[in-house]
């Protein structure tokens, strides 16, 4: 993917840099035993209870700095190119429909992270809060995609992913998230997954759709990388996880759709162009 020299995104928050310290809780263990005593012995106990005020203030928790290695900083200007990308094709889609675009964050961390929708740690894989419109990404998802889903890799692996999200921030914006889980609540779990399923395929719809766009904006397409963002579609499948997870499929429980839906989803975006043709949601049996 033809990335470098390009505009980067001024919406990706990058903490992987940072890790929490920890609070240092000895003082704060005597200073309640002293007032245990104190308050056996009728004491006064605030010069105790300021004491421990002083020490609170001064045990928060602190932020260390590691240094990124060349190669983080460079997958964080990767990251940055591709959000902008996206950005520009979103304002685009939204424009000629009549919409405003709005664009949304982007959290680059490592280990864990604190949302607006909970805590998560980098088990989750990459997600979309939309309760604060950002995504969050730790960047070890895409070695893992690799080594334990068979992945191809490549740098338009990762451009799909986040496209991937992004996709969830526009059903966000246009509404589609808030009904989806409002019909959610009034159907019975089976049901509710395919719901889940349409969603996540139309997502798929959506990274598609801007690969077309993006191509026609900014040629940056190079061999072998649509061969890379069909793989990891497909090796994030519902049924190839749970292949490989248990040795066979329970279709009820899938959330995500197979990784031939997938596949079919993003390449109708990519294929079609058209907005409007991520029709996901019409051939439910609910």
């Amino acid at each position: 993917m033809k990335w470098k020299g390009r505009r980067e995104s001024d919406n990706v928050d990058d903490r992987r840099s940072m890790s929490g310290g920890k609070i240092a809780a000895g003082g704060g263990v005597i200073a309640i035993v002293i007032i245990l005593i104190n308050l056996f012995m009728g004491g006064d106990n605030s010069a105790v209870l300021n004491e421990i005020n002083n020490q609170l203030q001064q045990q928060t928790t602190t932020e260390e700095t590691v240094p990124l290695s060349p190669q983080d900083e460079e997958m964080g200007r990767m990251v940055r190119v591709i959000l902008a990308d996206t950005e520009d094709v979103w304002h685009k889609i939204f424009e000629e429909n009549g919409l405003v675009y709005e664009e949304p964050k982007l959290v680059l961390f490592r280990n864990s992270v604190q949302t607006a929708c909970g805590g998560a740690s980098s088990a989750s894989g990459p997600f979309y809060c939309p309760l604060d419109k950002k995504v969050y990404m730790d960047l070890s998802f895409f070695d893992e995609l690799q080594s334990r889903f068979g992945a191809q890799g490549g740098d338009f692996a990762i451009a799909y992913v986040i496209a991937h999200e992004v996709g969830h921030h526009v059903q966000t914006l246009m509404g589609t998230s808030a009904k989806v889980r409002q019909m959610q609540q009034q159907l019975n779990q089976a049901d509710a997954n395919k719901l889940s399923v349409a969603l996540e395929l139309q997502a798929d719809f959506y990274a598609g759709l801007w690969a077309h766009y993006n191509e026609e904006m900014n040629q940056m397409l190079e061999e072998g990388d649509i061969e890379e963002a069909l793989s990891a579609a497909h090796a994030v499948g519902d049924d190839a996880i749970q292949k490989r997870a248990q040795g066979h499929v329970v279709p009820d429980s899938f959330t995500h759709g197979t990784s031939a839906q997938r596949v079919y989803w993003f390449k109708k975006g990519l294929n079609t162009g058209q907005f409007n043709a991520g029709t996901t949601f019409n051939d439910l049996e609910i």
